[in-house]
């Protein structure tokens, strides 16, 4: 039974398969394999153990002679990431109706759901189409974790001023910490550097699965059609952005759409706003649930467009071989 190659003939299929089915179980029967022990920790609590040490072995592969380059891709994503939520967020405040909403849509959440992107997704995407300085670039988006992001463009637009402990440098350590130790066992050691890479693709489908374990399809059916259409903007515009961004600069624009996504812990943003200033608290409740339906939504999406950008970028002669991008034909 030829399981990798079927998964294999599937764009993104290591990583998609793995994450629908793991979502699917997880909304029809989620306490199956929520049993203790080893079954739970790997199958269900293991995306964030497995997902740094991926970190760990992409860490490895990272020459420090081209680590500025992962740096500035990084530095890249974030900045067009939040620039292009944030803009679609104020669009959202300069025509909202009398009850506050956009297309149906809470502002806050708007700028909650496209300014943060889902790390272990990016880290997925990018592990099966994108190159070691690539993976590395994830190092930088720590950023985007949270509510700090949302609350710099809240007070852009002079929503609400800037409140303090709203991004923890201690967190944003923690997940750079992987990839650092890895950088260091890879350039002291060019035998560790092999035999760490061995484990990247390796890992991709377990934290999938891990991840999908994490999903609801019925939060999709609770934040309702505009919801679905939050994530459905988030995918499409902020993914769309990054890929012709780094397609000008002359990078693999598909790592640059793998930005367009929502992450969980966007979902606790519209409170953590509306705790720091209540005007906020009469679109919190709402603005949680879109949220919620954005990240759901973005994660069956996002690799669905990904694997369409890829197939087109194929029918016009370019080929992915090893984590790099190249024209092989006219």
């Amino acid at each position: 039974m030829k399981i990798k190659a079927g998964l294999e003939r599937i764009p993104g299929g290591m990583m998609v398969v793995p994450l629908l089915l793991a979502a699917t179980l997880n909304t029809f029967a989620p306490n199956l394999l929520r049993i203790g022990n080893f079954t739970e920790a790997l199958f269900v609590n293991g995306a964030s153990t497995l997902i740094a040490l991926f970190l760990l072995c992409t860490g490895a592969q990272i020459n420090l002679k081209s680590f500025g380059v992962s740096l500035g891709k990084g530095a890249t994503l974030l900045a067009t990431k939040w620039i292009v939520g944030a803009a679609v967020g104020l669009i959202a405040y300069m025509f909202a109706g009398s009850d506050g909403l956009w297309l149906g849509l809470a502002p806050i959440a708007v700028i909650a759901a496209m300014t943060n992107s889902n790390g272990g997704l990016f880290v997925a995407l990018v592990g099966q189409y994108g190159s070691k300085e690539d993976r590395a670039a994830y190092s930088l988006l720590a950023l985007n974790d949270g509510p700090f992001l949302t609350m710099v463009a809240l007070s852009i637009f002079g929503a609400m001023g800037f409140v303090n402990g709203m991004f923890s440098v201690q967190s944003f350590i923690a997940v750079l910490l992987p990839i650092l130790v890895g950088m260091v066992l890879g350039n002291l050691d060019e035998d560790m550097r092999t035999f760490l890479d061995n484990g990247s693709a390796m890992l991709i489908p377990f934290f999938a699965f891990a991840l999908g374990m994490g999903i609801d399809f019925g939060a999709i059916v609770e934040g309702g059609l505009t919801g679905i259409l939050l994530g459905v903007l988030t995918v499409f515009v902020t993914g769309t952005a990054g890929y012709f961004l780094f397609k000008a600069l002359g990078w693999n624009p598909i790592v640059g759409a793998a930005e367009g996504s929502t992450a969980g812990n966007a979902v606790a943003t519209p409170a953590a706003i509306a705790a720091a200033n209540a005007s906020f608290a009469a679109y919190a409740e709402l603005a949680t649930v879109q949220v919620a339906a954005s990240t759901v939504t973005t994660a069956i999406l996002l690799p669905l467009y990904v694997a369409f950008l890829v197939k087109r970028l194929e029918k016009k002669g370019y080929q992915f071989k090893q984590g790099n991008i190249t024209k092989v034909s006219g």
